[in-house]
């Protein structure tokens, strides 16, 4: 039954992700490994009929199809909003993954990175280092919660959930392949302005630094060196790269580093080669000594962790397979701060309520 659900949740998935994101397959260039992927995508057609078939003698019967039709209903809104953002702005794709990787990483996939800071008042996720002036993409999963509601309004979702979703699909839309999403998460009624500065990796980490968060996550070492290939993807701001604690010195003197020296300054760094296109370039260049970060770089440090960067810079299959993974086990994060208070926030930026006694 439980494999049965999810192999509905993925083919539900891959249709709302083709009818949504179908334009921008058509008409993005990809690497010949991510065209491959694509093209089984393109073709999920013939993967939901042969569900449909496994469906029709199997325990998915039990589940209703009004059931059914609202996660239908709640997948492709959210891969139809998405699919618009990375037409506008392709950058958004990765700026998406990496909203979800600092939400769930902070006290479990909550949605406490949403939350805006109230002055005087409440002070969240959103300003604290790791995130101010960095981490972007808000606005869409507004947008994706707010139409969520009009189209699917007898189909109540987390922005916790609708943001797993949007980094599920953006994966996919760049890419990569798409892998079964679960709802059911809850909405945070507070965040962790501490906690997203001292939990979350760091461009300046050391490896045992890395080793040592991800562990404290439940997350072994090949998880988090298949996570750090969401790199594959975006970019860093140059005030960061270029930062003499976070870049790999063997790389600085490509870069031109002339940043002006000013925290709010948007120039950008691609983070690899290809950075709009969900491949394994970026193990490719950790592999060469070029990854741009010195977080990323000293993956090459230990013998674990360096031949699982050569392992995906020979195999992509077996990067996309391991990163998927990882990435649904991250989702799985459950709320973990002490007595948190979980609801289904109407709108993502604010706790339902009037107070903020409500918190």
């Amino acid at each position: 039954m439980a494999c049965g659900a999810t192999h509905v949740s993925l083919a539900l998935s891959l249709l709302a992700l083709t009818l949504a994101g179908i334009s921008i397959y058509k008409n993005t260039y990809v690497a010949m490994d991510g065209l491959n992927m694509l093209n089984s995508l393109i073709k999920s057609t013939d993967v939901m009929q042969e569900i449909g078939e496994e469906i029709a003698s199997s325990a998915i019967l039990e589940q209703s199809s009004d059931r059914l039709s609202q996660e239908m209903c709640i997948f492709s809104t959210v891969a139809s909003v998405v699919a618009d953002a990375i037409r506008r702005e392709r950058r958004m794709g990765a700026s998406l993954i990496r909203l979800f990787f600092h939400d769930c990483f902070v006290d479990g996939c909550d949605g406490g990175i949403l939350l805006a800071d109230i002055p005087g008042r409440f002070q969240g996720e959103q300003n604290s280092p790791p995130n101010s002036n960095s981490a972007r993409g808000y606005e869409v999963i507004a947008q994706a919660k707010q139409r969520v509601k009009q189209l699917c309004p007898s189909s109540p979702v987390s922005c916790a959930d609708i943001l797993a979703i949007a980094a599920r699909d953006s994966v996919a839309m760049l890419g990569g392949m798409p892998y079964a999403v679960r709802l059911g998460r809850r909405d945070a009624k507070t965040a962790n302005f501490t906690g997203a500065l001292t939990q979350l990796p760091a461009p300046f980490d050391d490896l045992n630094t890395q080793l040592r968060k991800f562990s404290a996550k439940g997350m072994s070492d090949r998880e988090m060196v298949a996570l750090a290939g969401a790199h594959t993807i975006g970019f860093a701001r140059c005030i960061t790269a270029c930062d003499d604690r976070n870049i790999n010195p063997a790389v600085k003197p490509t870069l031109g580093c002339n940043c002006p020296v000013n925290n709010n300054n948007t120039n950008l760094v691609p983070l690899d080669s290809t950075p709009g296109v969900f491949d394994k370039v970026y193990f490719d260049m950790v592999n060469r000594n070029r990854g741009l970060l010195f977080s990323d770089q000293v993956l090459m440090g230990s013998r674990a962790t360096a031949d699982l960067v050569r392992s995906y810079s020979m195999d992509v299959s077996l990067f996309i397979r391991d990163f998927n993974n990882a990435m649904h086990k991250l989702g799985e994060l459950p709320p973990s701060a002490p007595g948190a208070q979980l609801e289904i926030r109407d709108v993502c930026s604010r706790v339902n309520g009037n107070s903020i006694a409500d918190m």
